[in-house]
């Protein structure tokens, strides 16, 4: 499982790499490049699903292995 996920920021692109919490969702996210407050979007458990590279360790572990 990837704890590591890089977000990327729809508005101005900024990228950081962020460590994902393993316990709950992260509904919001301040971008520390424009400083936009970002939510999930619809139908997403979390900004981490929304925005970064790698979902959230919830949904890692739920997708069979191939």
């Amino acid at each position: 499982m990837q704890l590591q996920s890089t977000f990327t920021c729809p508005h101005g692109g900024h990228q950081v790499a962020e460590t994902m919490p393993t316990d709950a969702c992260q509904f919001f996210y301040d971008c520390t490049g424009c400083g936009t407050m970002l939510r999930s979007k619809a139908g997403d458990c979390c900004v981490f699903c929304s925005y970064g590279d790698v979902p959230f360790p919830p949904i890692q572990e739920a997708k069979p292995n191939r």
